[in-house]
């Protein structure tokens, strides 16, 4: 989904405003902490999941977990059922 909005003054800063819909497929609630990363060429918002890792287990492992399932969607699916 693409949408266009204009940028608008919050007090001393910039914001913008998104639809509920689009917050809504993404698990994103009134009230949720979200993620901002900026680079050159894009920024992104995701829902906060910040989790206590044990232990050992690097920072990046749920962004490897996600981009893994993603790429392996359908063999996943397929484990389920057996």
């Amino acid at each position: 989904m693409s949408i266009e909005r204009k940028i608008t003054k919050i007090g001393k800063s910039y914001g913008v405003t998104l639809p509920v819909d689009m917050l809504a497929e993404h698990g994103i609630e009134y009230g949720d902490m979200v993620e901002i990363k900026s680079d050159k060429e894009k920024i992104t918002i995701r829902k906060n999941q910040k989790v206590s890792l044990p232990d050992g287990i690097s920072s990046d492992f749920f962004e490897i977990l996600e981009e893994t399932s993603k790429t392996h969607d359908e063999a996943l699916k397929q484990l389920v059922d057996k």
